[in-house]
């Protein structure tokens, strides 16, 4: 049990740590979805450039995620071995460096390939974060931290799209390059940054945090010790055929297949209600991510606050999938199609946080480090099926709105999934 502490002590160990620990890692996060997703707003010339049709598009954007899913639990066991600080720092530059060579493909092979060393090199940051993060705080405060950290996904839009906007706006030609190499080029700079001063930053554990006095580093580590009766130390084997976790990577599955469907075809869709301008298609995709930040951040704290956690996960789901159908009865009409996809957008987006508050529910230790892995790696190739489908569709119907009903099902059966599995939530967890 942890040591009786001063609530006041508690309040400003934790502010502390909160204020040291996540606004860097919420900026990595955003660096790193803004150079997974770009190719969604290079899609806006590169097709035309390179003449790829929406299919070698949609595999392209989606084959990132089979490298990501193939080296994903290595990278996440590698992280729980060697330590946070090196671990993240090498996925942080590897996949920085190759982002940027992305502006030198010219053929579908060639595509296919940067994309598919783009999952390879980022593999394991966010469920090496997700990790990190039950390193720190125990599991009644996760629900808000996970949050704090998943709005990087939004925010990433609400920079991500006046930023890549202005890139193809105004560096088309510059020193001849096309707007969609600039793109590429200048949007790795941040990872690559950060990447190297990852080591200087992070600390690998409460014991090594200088900036932490002892009487603070006693109440965490008492903290954390006092929780971890919730998950279970198990083999590696244990864990890959463990039920929990494969219902657990069936919801998130789901939900992913609504995240990468916004992620890699808002710019597409915006555009499609009658947006010429590449900057005005970058400003209008940031309405929805504002909306989905508040969305996260509301959804995470009544779930904490209520210590309930599946109804919030499925209803936030629903109001995805309902956003998203509705953004296709919408086609041509600007204003409600935003409307449509800001709900859409911020229903999907509130699953997270909310979601991962229960993979440390069922596992502890190195077996958290592998479950966790397994898990975001299933889910995400969501990431490669759902841009496959709507491209493919799209070739085929010259709309995308097919391939936005698929995803809106996807959705739906992740809330009624989460309805209905056995996911063994402890009551400090939250009820399941």
């Amino acid at each position: 049990m942890p040591t009786h502490a001063p609530p006041e002590l508690e309040t400003a160990t934790y502010a502390k740590v909160t204020l040291r620990l996540l606004p860097f890692l919420f900026i990595c996060y955003v660096a790193a979805y803004l150079d997974r997703v770009n190719v969604g707003f290079a899609k806006l010339q590169m097709l035309s450039d390179l003449r790829f049709s929406e299919s070698v598009y949609g595999l392209g954007a989606g084959v990132f995620f089979i490298g990501y899913f193939l080296f994903e639990v290595p990278s996440n066991m590698l992280l729980h071995r060697l330590g946070a600080r090196l671990w993240i720092s090498r996925i942080m530059v590897t996949w920085a460096l190759v982002s940027a060579s992305s502006m030198f493909v010219t053929t579908p092979m060639a595509f296919y390939v940067v994309r598919f060393l783009l999952g390879v090199a980022e593999a394991g940051f966010f469920p090496g974060i997700v990790l990190y993060l039950t390193y720190w705080y125990p599991s009644a405060r996760r629900g808000r931290m996970n949050a704090l950290f998943m709005i990087g996904i939004p925010i990433a839009g609400v920079i991500g799209g006046p930023l890549s906007g202005w890139i193809m706006h105004a560096f088309g030609g510059v020193h001849g390059l096309a707007n969609w190499q600039w793109l590429f080029l200048l949007e790795a700079v941040p990872s690559l940054l950060l990447g190297i001063a990852t080591p200087f930053v992070l600390p690998n554990s409460i014991r090594t945090a200088s900036w932490l006095d002892e009487r603070q580093k006693r109440l965490l580590e008492d903290h954390m010790a006092a929780d971890r009766h919730a998950g279970a130390e198990a083999p590696l084997r244990d864990v890959l055929t463990n039920n929990r976790v494969w219902q657990l990577a069936g919801i998130y599955f789901c939900c992913m297949m609504g995240l990468y469907g916004v992620s890699f075809y808002l710019p597409t869709l915006i555009a499609a209600a009658g947006v010429d301008d590449a900057l005005d298609v970058g400003l209008l995709s940031a309405i929805p991510y504002a909306v989905a930040v508040v969305s996260m951040i509301l959804v995470a704290r009544s779930s904490d606050r209520r210590h309930e956690r599946r109804w919030h996960l499925a209803a936030a789901g629903i109001a995805g999938a309902l956003g998203l159908y509705a953004s296709t009865l919408c086609a041509g009409n600007l204003s409600l199609g935003l409307v449509a996809l800001s709900v859409g957008t911020a229903g999907v987006l509130s699953t997270m946080p909310v979601f991962w508050t229960y993979p440390s529910s069922v596992l502890a230790g190195t077996a958290a480090a592998a479950g966790i892995a397994m898990i975001n790696s299933i889910g995400n190739l969501a990431g490669f099926v759902s841009p496959s489908i709507i491209g493919w569709m799209k070739d085929l119907t010259h709309s995308t709105n097919g391939g936005m009903v698929v995803v809106a099902v996807a959705l739906l059966a992740g809330a009624m999934l989460t309805l209905t599995a056995r996911m063994g939530v402890s009551p400090q967890q939250g009820r399941a």
